[in-house]
């Protein structure tokens, strides 16, 4: 009889929830964790998984050491987009195929864009700071010089599935939306621009790409002095893109008239950081994906891949090439 499959879950997903979603696999697969959240524990239960549901806290990283400890794992599957949290070259190198959740949260993601240049173009956040303090801002207000959204035109930089998703939305409200990616989309519902002309003629500009090599610093001093006066940025990427230290730079030389942050160079944002206290900076804990529908679709994502490999099908959303079939080693 063949022994069943090793299915590795790492935190911080809870463990409850991993087994009600692999109830049905019982018969052909069981579930372990590691036995204390830290990284011995997680170099102890490597070398006996199949299968790893990977941390996308990073807290533990599946790195080139890990990677060598797995020797008998077939497939990793990452519960989110970002796979900065696992040597994708190491595991390749091992023949061992990495799949992401892409999608997942391409709406939640796209709304909170939304939300968050709404919120920049009416002052929201200021206005309610304010209120609360005891103050009734209503002709500073008016000197802020409040937008309808409808009127801007909006860049989008990365045109992925959140991309794509913030495009439709924008364009439903009426704004001029245009966009950059590394490969241009015939289908896209926006017009495409090269990234220092799109930088050049952005009222809002929204950066929805991954963080790789190439893109890493791809929004700096450079290119945020291209923006026109009073231009927005969104920010629902990742931390090191758009670097924190330029973003202040061009609020305070006001390039920028605000920007709304979800992501950040280093995270959790330290306490002493400039952006904390700045009056035209919405902040957001890495949290724009974190809706109930959000979180269902990645539960959903990870269960049928997951069962996908045990069962023989081939797995979606291979991020390094490799054979959607997963074999066991």
């Amino acid at each position: 009889m063949t022994a069943p499959w090793r299915i590795l879950s790492l935190p911080p997903i809870d463990e409850d929830l991993v087994r009600g979603l692999f109830a049905p696999l019982a018969d052909t697969a069981e579930i372990a964790f590691p036995v204390t959240r830290d990284r011995a524990a997680l170099l102890d239960a490597l070398p006996k998984a199949d299968i790893v549901i990977a941390d996308f806290s990073a807290r533990l990283a599946l790195d080139a050491e890990a990677v060598a400890a797995a020797s008998r794992v077939a497939f990793v599957q990452m519960p989110a987009v970002g796979t900065d949290s696992i040597d994708v070259a190491a595991l390749t190198a091992a023949g061992v195929p990495v799949a992401n959740a892409a999608g997942f949260n391409a709406r939640g993601v796209a709304e909170w864009a939304l939300g968050a240049a709404f919120s920049l173009c009416r002052n929201l956040a200021w206005g309610d700071r304010a209120v609360r303090a005891g103050e009734w801002p209503q002709m500073e207000m008016t000197a802020r010089t409040p937008r309808e959204i409808h009127t801007q035109r909006v860049g989008i930089v990365g045109f992925g599935a959140i991309g794509s998703e913030a495009a439709r939305l924008f364009t439903a409200l009426g704004c001029t939306v245009s966009y950059w990616t590394r490969r241009k989309r015939p289908d896209a519902p926006a017009t495409y621009r090269d990234l220092d002309d799109l930088m050049a003629t952005s009222d809002i500009l929204v950066i929805a790409l991954p963080r790789t090599d190439e893109t890493k610093n791809l929004i700096g001093p450079e290119r945020l002095a291209l923006m026109p006066d009073n231009a927005l940025l969104v920010n629902v990427a990742r931390g090191g893109i758009a670097p924190d230290d330029a973003v202040l730079d061009a609020l305070n030389s006001g390039r920028l008239a605000g920007a709304a942050l979800d992501v950040f160079d280093q995270e959790p944002l330290p306490v002493e950081h400039p952006l904390r206290s700045h009056e035209n900076v919405l902040l957001s804990p890495h949290a724009a994906g974190a809706s109930v529908q959000s979180q269902l679709n990645l539960a959903v994502l990870v269960r049928d891949n997951v069962t996908a490999a045990v069962e023989g099908w081939d797995v979606r959303h291979i991020v390094n090439g490799m054979n959607p079939q997963v074999r066991r080693r």
